[in-house]
């Protein structure tokens, strides 16, 4: 096994090129950047307009290279499911999207392995409580509705 280089930069997903910062990175190592431009935006195209963290592992001696995709930021991936670029400036009086329970749960499952809840439950408050500074309902309502609907047990379905 070769000497292990790595490179870690946020693209934007599906976007990355090469360009700074990856170009100039990768170059020296005698890689094919547009190789790893290109795996990097295969594996990040579900995340159009939002930033991902990638980490690009190189063997130095046999060229081979591994790309790790992490997870957006939640408001990112929050601004995803309620199609807006943004969240309110004005949180608690604006709404400028909603997002569905279906929604949260997805989110918390991408989330779940970051999260220090201890269990999807536990995430989807998390993710409901980004809601809240983002100025997004979730399923209509204001976020801390959906909380007390969340304790009186009215979404236990979702979270098996």
């Amino acid at each position: 096994m070769g000497d292990k280089k790595s490179i870690s930069a946020l693209v934007s997903g599906g976007e990355a090129n090469a360009g700074p910062p990856l170009g100039p990175a990768l170059g020296p190592m005698g890689l094919n950047v547009l190789q790893v431009v290109n795996m990097i935006n295969e594996k990040t195209k579900d995340f159009p307009g939002m930033k991902v963290p990638v980490k690009v592992e190189v063997d130095s001696e046999t060229k081979k290279f591994t790309v790790e995709v992490g997870i957006p930021p939640t408001t990112a991936l929050i601004a995803k499911e309620a199609h807006i670029t943004k969240g309110s400036g004005n949180s608690g009086i604006t709404y400028v999207g909603n997002i569905t329970m279906d929604s949260a749960v997805k989110i918390a499952k991408m989330k779940n392995e970051t999260s220090y809840a201890k269990d999807i439950k536990g995430v989807v408050k998390e993710i409901i409580g980004s809601c809240v500074s983002s100025g997004i309902k979730v399923e209509d309502k204001p976020a801390k509705e959906v909380f007390s609907d969340i304790s009186a047990g009215k979404y236990d379905g979702l979270f098996k």
